[in-house]
Order: C-alpha cells, then sequence, then structure tokens
C-alpha cells in the first residue's frame, strides 16, 4: 500500500495538469473554445433545463472570479461540446489538444454519473430483481462524495463540478423554479463540504444558501424576513463602527480595511440549531471583517479591539498559530460593545484573505505568501501551491473514510450497476468481484459481464465508473478456476470468502448425503424405517439428523453404535469409562494411557507426535483414543467442543525399533538438486524418507517430507542440517 507521500510522487503529472498559469496558448484557447462550443450548444438544453451555452458561459464566469486560468474557462465549454461530438476525443485533441480532451471527457463522465446517481436515490431508475440491495440514500450520497474524489485526479475536474453546481443553483433561484429531486441534497452534501475542505468559502456558502433555500423553503424566508426587518438599523451601526475602528487603528499606525460581512442565511440556522439559540442571540449577525497588512499588525488590531470592547474569553480563536487544516488562518473574537450587544470580528492579512475566499484559486493566483505560505505550506512555486491543494483532496478523503490509512485515488474504484448505483471495489477487481459485491447469489450464478455494453472476459480489470452488466445462470455455482490467483478473477478478499464457502458447503453437503444413505440403509436392513431420524439423533447424542449424517459421512461416528441402539438385545461393547484411577499400563507404539485399561490408541495423522513430545488423548466415537500433540491446532478445536473426552496421556516403554512417522515442512528458493540435497542430510543421520510432496510457484519451493524417527528430540539437530543448506528460507516440523 502507498503511503500518502507515495500518492502525492505518483500524481505529480496530474497535478501539474491543474492549470493555474495561463499561457499565451491558454489565453488564445479561451475565444477558440467558446466560438467552437457556440453552434453546438446554443440551441441545445441540458437535463436542469438550462440553456447549455448560458450554463458554460456562467461556470466560465465563475472560475474567473475565483481566480482560475483561462485555459480551465475555455475548458467549460469544451466539456459540454463532447456530448455532441460523434469522436470527442479525437476531434478535441486535434483542436486543443489531449490535456483538454482528457479533462472534457473526464468530467462529462462524471457528470453522467452523478444524475444517474441522483435517480437512483430518488427511486426514478428501473428496479431489476437482482438488485435487491440497492444502497440506502445516506449511502448512495456518501458513494457520490467518493465517486467525486476518485475522478479528481485531475484538480480542473473539481473546479469545474464545484463552478457548475452553483451555475445551475443560481439559475434555479433567479427562475423561481425548483431543481430535480436530490440536487438540492447533494449539493447541501457533497459539493458544499468539498468547497468547505478546499476552503473555497467564496463558493461554500453561496451554494449552501441556495441549496438550503429549496430545502427548507419557509425556514429560509422566516430567516431571511428576520435580517431584513432590522437590516436598516442593524447596517448603519455596522457603518459607523467600521469607520471608527479604520480611524482608531489609523491612529496606532495600522492600516487596515474594514468590511461589513455578509449574512449567510444557513450558517445562522445551523447555528440556532446546534446552540438552541433564538435569532438575536446569533453572534454573527453583527459582524466584520478587519484586513490588514502583516502578521503583526493582526495581533495590534486584536489588543485593540479587546482593549475597547468587552472580549466573551470562551469564543476566541487564532487560527493564524494553529490553521485549519485546510489551510485557512484569521483571528476570531466576539466582543460585547457598550450596550451589550455582541459583535462577530475577523482580522487577518490581504493572503489570508484572499487564500480564504478562494481556496484552491488563491494558491494558483497569489505567489506572494512567502516562504511559510498557507499554513506552513510554501506557495513558492505553482507546484509546491497545487501539492497542497491536492493534500487537501487527500484529507477531504480521511474525512469520508474515518481516517482510514489508504488512499483513495491508489486504493478503491467506483462502478455502476445498471441502474447507477455506484460499488465501491478494491483496485484491479473485476465483474465476479462486482457481481458478489452486489449479492452473493448473483456471484455464485455470474457467468460473464457486459462492461459499458461490451462482452469483456471476467478477468478483466474494472476501471473508475465503467457501468457493470452481470451475465447469470439460473442455477450453478462458481468455478474453482476463479480461487487461482494466477487467473486473476478474485481481488476481494470478501468475494474470495464466498466463493470458499460455497465450495465449503458443496463438501459438506455430500458428506451428510452419504452419511445419510448409510443411516437409511442400515435401518432398512433391520427393519426400522418407521424410526424418525430426528429422535434417532438426539438418542445418540446429535442435535440433529443432520449432525448424525455429517458425522458418520467423515467416519467419526461408528454404524456400531446405531445398530446397538436399534437392537439391544446385541451385546454392547464396555461402556468408555470416565473414572480416572491409577492401574497397570497398557502400551501401544509406546503410548500409555493413564488410568484406563486394554483401550485401543492410535496416533493422530494430523500432527504426528513422537517421543518425547508433550501429549494429549481424545476419546474418539468407536476407534479409541486419538493421540494428539498437546498444541495440536485440531486437538484444541476438539477440546472446545467436546472437553470431557480429553484424557492424560503419555509415553509408556515401546520397543528399541519402534519408529514414529513425523512431517517436516521446507520453504526454499528453488534450485537444481535441491530435493537430493535435503534428502541426503536425512540419509547421513540414518533417517528414512518415506514421502516428499513438492510445489513450487515463482521461483519458491514448498516441501513436506515424512521421516521415520523413533525420538523427535534428535530430529531438531537434523533439521538445523537442513537450514544450513543453500537457499533453504526455513524449515519446521509440520
Amino acid at each position: 500500500m502507498k503511503s500518502t507521500a507515495d500518492t502525492l510522487g505518483t500524481s505529480q503529472a496530474a497535478v501539474m495538469a491543474a492549470t493555474g498559469e495561463a499561457s499565451p496558448q491558454d489565453e488564445a484557447a479561451l475565444a477558440r473554445a467558446r466560438a467552437f462550443a457556440e453552434p453546438l450548444l446554443s440551441s441545445e438544453t441540458l437535463d436542469t433545463g438550462e440553456n447549455t451555452l448560458a450554463h458554460a458561459d456562467a461556470v466560465a464566469h465563475i472560475l474567473k472570479q475565483i481566480g482560475g486560468s483561462q485555459a480551465m474557462q475555455a475548458a467549460s465549454y469544451l466539456v459540454y461540446a463532447c456530448a455532441h461530438l460523434n469522436k470527442p476525443q479525437e476531434v478535441i485533441t486535434k483542436a486543443f489538444g489531449p490535456s483538454f480532451a482528457e479533462l472534457a471527457l473526464e468530467t462529462t463522465k462524471l457528470v453522467q454519473v452523478q444524475q444517474q446517481a441522483r435517480a437512483v436515490q430518488q427511486g426514478q431508475a428501473d428496479k431489476t430483481p437482482h438488485l435487491a440491495t440497492v444502497p440506502t440514500a445516506a449511502v448512495q450520497t456518501e458513494n457520490v462524495r467518493k465517486m467525486l474524489l476518485a475522478f479528481s485526479r485531475d484538480l480542473r475536474v473539481v473546479m469545474l463540478r464545484l463552478a457548475s453546481r452553483l451555475a445551475t443553483l443560481r439559475h434555479f433561484a433567479a427562475s423561481k423554479t425548483e431543481p430535480p429531486p436530490g440536487l438540492a441534497a447533494e449539493s447541501l452534501q457533497v459539493f458544499a463540504p468539498l468547497a468547505n475542505r478546499l476552503g473555497i468559502w467564496e463558493i461554500k456558502w453561496e451554494m449552501e444558501d441556495l441549496a438550503f433555500r429549496f430545502l427548507e423553503p419557509a425556514t429560509y424566508k422566516q430567516v431571511a424576513k428576520l435580517l431584513d426587518e432590522k437590516r436598516v438599523e442593524r447596517e448603519g451601526y455596522v457603518l459607523q463602527l467600521r469607520e471608527h475602528m479604520r480611524q482608531a487603528l489609523q491612529a496606532q499606525g495600522v492600516s487596515a480595511e474594514v468590511q461589513g460581512r455578509p449574512k449567510h442565511i444557513y450558517s445562522i440556522v445551523k447555528k440556532m440549531r446546534g446552540k438552541s439559540l433564538g435569532f438575536e442571540q446569533v453572534y454573527d449577525i453583527r459582524a466584520l471583517r478587519v484586513i490588514v497588512q502583516t502578521v503583526e499588525q493582526c495581533y495590534s488590531a486584536l489588543g485593540w479591539v479587546h482593549a475597547n470592547f468587552t472580549p466573551i474569553t470562551q469564543e476566541f480563536d487564532d487560527y493564524i498559530a494553529r490553521p485549519k487544516s485546510n489551510g485557512y488562518q484569521s483571528l476570531h473574537t466576539i466582543v460585547r460593545d457598550g450596550q451589550g450587544l455582541a459583535i462577530e470580528i475577523q482580522i487577518r492579512t490581504r493572503a489570508m484573505h484572499e487564500h480564504a475566499e478562494h481556496g484552491v484559486a488563491a494558491h494558483w493566483a497569489y505567489k506572494e505568501a512567502g516562504a511559510k505560505g498557507y499554513s506552513g505550506v510554501s506557495a513558492s512555486s505553482s507546484y509546491d501551491a497545487k501539492i497542497a491543494v491536492l493534500r487537501q483532496l487527500l484529507a477531504w478523503e480521511r474525512d469520508l473514510s474515518g481516517a482510514q490509512p489508504q488512499g483513495l485515488f491508489e486504493d478503491r474504484i467506483y462502478v455502476l450497476t445498471p441502474d447507477a448505483a455506484i460499488v465501491e471495489l478494491p483496485q484491479g477487481a473485476t465483474a465476479v468481484d462486482f457481481a458478489y459485491s452486489v449479492h452473493t447469489n448473483l456471484g455464485h450464478r455470474c457467468r460473464g459481464a457486459r462492461v459499458d455494453g461490451a462482452l469483456l472476459p471476467l478477468n478483466t480489470p474494472l476501471k473508475n465508473g465503467q457501468t457493470v452488466e452481470v451475465m447469470t445462470a439460473k442455477e450453478g455455482g462458481p468455478s474453482r478456476d476463479w480461487l487461482n490467483p494466477d487467473l486473476g478473477f478474485l481481488v476481494s478478499h470478501r468475494a474470495r470468502t464466498k466463493v470458499r464457502a460455497w465450495f465449503n458447503a458443496q463438501a459438506q453437503a455430500e458428506t451428510m448425503a452419504r452419511g445419510r444413505e448409510a443411516v437409511e440403509k442400515l435401518l432398512q436392513r433391520e427393519g426400522k424405517t418407521a424410526i424418525k431420524l430426528d429422535d434417532l439423533a438426539v438418542q445418540l447424542g446429535f442435535k440433529t439428523a443432520d449432525a448424525l449424517f455429517d458425522a458418520v459421512g467423515k467416519d467419526e461416528f461408528s454404524l456400531r453404535q446405531v445398530e446397538l441402539l436399534i437392537n439391544p438385545e446385541l451385546e454392547a461393547p464396555a461402556k468408555e469409562p470416565t473414572l480416572i484411577r491409577k492401574s497397570k499400563a497398557d502400551t501401544t507404539k509406546g503410548v500409555l494411557v493413564v488410568g484406563i485399561d486394554s483401550l485401543m490408541t492410535q496416533l493422530a495423522k494430523c500432527c504426528k507426535p513422537a517421543p518425547p513430545d508433550e501429549i494429549r488423548g481424545f476419546v474418539t466415537r468407536g476407534k479409541g483414543v486419538s493421540v494428539h500433540r498437546a498444541d495440536c491446532a485440531n486437538l484444541q478445536e476438539l477440546m472446545q467442543r467436546h472437553d470431557e473426552r480429553v484424557i492424560d496421556v503419555t509415553w509408556g516403554l515401546a520397543p528399541v525399533d519402534t519408529l514414529y512417522p513425523v512431517d517436516v515442512f521446507v520453504q526454499a528458493q528453488d534450485r537444481q538438486g535441491l530435493l537430493r540435497d535435503i534428502t541426503e542430510v536425512f540419509a547421513r543421520e540414518k533417517i528414512n524418507v518415506t514421502a516428499a510432496q513438492t510445489q513450487t510457484l515463482k521461483g519458491v519451493a514448498w516441501m513436506t517430507l515424512t521421516v521415520e524417527v523413533n525420538d523427535a528430540a534428535r530430529l531438531n539437530k537434523v533439521l538445523g542440517s537442513v537450514s544450513a543448506l543453500k537457499g533453504v528460507v526455513s524449515v519446521k516440523r509440520k
């Protein structure tokens, strides 16, 4: 996984593409782009009802206002021209160059994706039976945010989308018509927070107010009316205070511009609701902004304000010493005048003010920030400034993902269902991963996929923004090839888990079918077919008949036990003793079962114990005691389920020539003669190798050797000799 620093490094080309400075070619491109687009757009209408050319003009105007270059303004027209060209990439590349073509196509795709997503969110898209898990509105909104980021490797895409959304909201406000369902909510929940993260308050405030106007028109009108009722009185007071403060600071040698701050209705309502305040209790209804030349003058102005008014201590914030995460810097204080009226005052330098108003555009347009720049990031070069902006995009990603360490740009992609629901997948994911992400059953029955309408192999990696349609069989399951990592069908852990679970379930079903067949044949032979299978299972100590069939199918439970239950007249074997008592030892291959006479024992094949290993016994049904190494994983699992059947065992006396099979695992760099060299080490120590399994993948060999020893402690010396061989990475007892 790449770090943020790596992400910044690999994104350098994309960052440099985010235009900030207009070359002579860029300046000519603006006029050429509008002339190129005009015949295509002048009579066209967007899905919002806006005239397309008028909308493009509005977007270009907004970009100009916030400091976007003429090249960016030119892109405003080419984005909308794309939809009216037969071969947009080819045509725009030839006329304006590949950078403009890539930007236009990428932004156009994002516009279409978000239009479709809004339609799904409002229930306007057709539903299909296999997409019963369409995301909720909240999840879909979150995915739209992530989709916006996923398309934002080129910073121009971000700016174009923000300007376009603001232009659309202005259009509906001016025409006094309702926007399409979902557009206002998406503006408030997705676009305004992005503008905030990038520090573009000029867009943020206006977008919030316009969106709120459509979402809660009654509340908006109520607050607007309250603001307007005392507007003349308030503005007269603020005007008088502004002039008094400017003259007082001038007398102290501080040249300051004192402004009245605009009143943002949405922020007032948020503050009223968040703090349960009345309208008159909201501090920033009366607000001033003081703009000075230097940081030192900021603190001088603050000193004058606090000396001439009564500060509200808990309402002071120093964002110069401790800038906000998006680079915002300013002094915020709230004071009361002689009449007890609260006034909010912000104090900042000119460079800080431009950054606060224009955010990203300020990075592009201003280089006077000096060596420290904004929030400690140098703005002395356009590349450094754009890197600072990219950091803000990555920080916004962390806001959305809950500070997850992975980088959204590098590790995730976002694709669409046929109904335009957004699906998040890991980078490199395939149509099979997609199918399992939508629904487990859709994944099991997946047999093919159309990606953007074209049939593609199931192991083709998907890309951002593609629409994936899964082709299914009526029944059946996954292919075992999907679990082969070399074939590239599956990338996501979730999908691999689902496939493995399917095959495990099939294996269990086969085992249970085998066990059922064996039990039913026995009952038929004994003429006991009237017995209820569930009752039979309970009498034998199982919870259900399926549990009995599973144990019989795995050869973990003897049919003799079933036969004895249904025919009590048969001679029953001696009960398994439950009392522990000291007695004579019975040895089988040198194993002594403590406290039990004449009980059959067998060495477990899963861990293959040998003296002097610490061992434990497990009483099986019908096969005596299975002897395991004390550290055996299978024994630990059995102990959790049947602790009462674990007994003490120890090594007894056995003939000197008794040999025990032991498995040894070797990992090594593959080379000619490797297996020969390993077996020669065992041969020198007079240890017989009875079996060897080898597998080689990408130059690495994995070997499992079965050897015979009479003492496992002696084996450690031999393993040390094997580990010293050339290319051996690890060797251990399995």
